[in-house]
């Protein structure tokens, strides 16, 4: 299961963004520092999901989605303008981890479970990192296993679209937004165990 291979087929759709962009100036650089922007807002709107406001959690889905699309949007824009680099390649993926903890860190937040929010976040961090050291060692980068970075982010958007109605709601006595933090939590480590499962076996 991983939505990343689907990516060349939403190609048609992403014309008019990079247009849009490459019309007012904008370079891949800023495209990524614009989506890191929108996952420290999503993070801020988990927060006061939990803590002020559900209507918040609809807000933070929305910023979700934008960053993710965004995401992909950096990368046409560099081929569009024919500036793909190794380091442009580099702060893509640094900032992608740090929105990957920020977001998680905001769910947390907004229900103060930490101990649960530091299982997930290593979980995500781990099978982003096995993806990029398959890379390190020589083989290409892995992107498969059961749960993306493309997943992750769709699962977190609609969660933040279903916590709003259901904030008040919980199974077990766990939050949908608790239950969500499991799934990362599990899905991630064994994600980053199925990547690294991979890697040995092609290394042998």
């Amino acid at each position: 299961m991983t939505l990343d291979k689907f990516r060349p087929y939403v190609s048609r759709f992403l014309d008019p963004f990079v247009r849009g962009f490459d019309r007012v100036g904008m370079t891949p650089n800023g495209v990524s520092v614009v989506a890191f922007g929108m996952a420290i807002l999503a993070a801020v709107a988990f927060a006061l999901g939990g803590l002020e406001d559900p209507i918040w959690y609809a807000v933070a889905a929305i910023l979700v989605f934008l960053n993710g699309w965004l995401d992909i949007v950096d990368g046409a824009l560099a081929r569009e303008q024919e500036v793909a680099s190794a380091g442009g390649d580099l702060l893509d993926h640094v900032l992608d981890r740090y929105a990957d903890i920020v977001v998680i860190a905001g769910l947390a937040a907004g229900i103060e479970d930490y101990l649960l929010g530091f299982a997930a976040v290593t979980g995500v961090v781990m099978t982003s990192y096995l993806g990029t050291q398959a890379q390190a060692v020589g083989l290409d980068r892995v992107y498969g296993g059961l749960v993306g970075r493309a997943d992750r982010l769709a699962i977190i958007g609609l969660a933040g679209f279903l916590a709003y109605p259901l904030a008040d709601a919980s199974l077990a006595g766990v939050s949908l937004v608790g239950w969500l933090l499991v799934f990362l939590a599990v899905v991630g480590h064994l994600t980053a165990l199925q990547r690294f499962y991979y890697s040995w076996i092609a290394l042998e």
